[in-house]
């Protein structure tokens, strides 16, 4: 055999375990890298925490209409939640009473 011949039957032998390596690489790289990767679960951490931040905000506006609804139920309304919401909707007003604005977040 020549020399060529042994250097070609030799590097034949190579590829195959060659394209093996760059394989798993290219794998471990896209388990890093990737869009769900390592790095992106920090994000992902992140993200979850401001979605639930929001999620409590949204719980607890959500109990407020709910005892809102449940106040303003036809068979057992709160008379003075009625009258307020009534005058609210419709501006009726007593000339004799002082109405005072309040920022909604001072309503609270």
């Amino acid at each position: 055999m020549t020399q060529r011949h042994k250097l070609r039957k030799s590097m034949n032998r190579a590829v195959g375990p060659a394209v093996a390596v760059i394989a798993v690489l290219a794998m471990i790289g896209y388990i890093i890298l990737g869009p769900t990767g390592l790095y992106a679960w920090g994000d992902y951490s992140q993200s979850v925490e401001k979605k639930r931040v929001v999620l409590s905000e949204l719980a607890k506006k959500e109990s407020e209409l709910e005892n809102r609804v449940n106040l303003l139920d036809r068979r057992r309304v709160d008379p003075d939640l009625a009258e307020e919401y009534v005058r609210e909707k419709l501006g009726a007003y007593h000339p004799d009473e002082v109405i005072i604005p309040m920022e909604p977040a001072a309503k609270r």
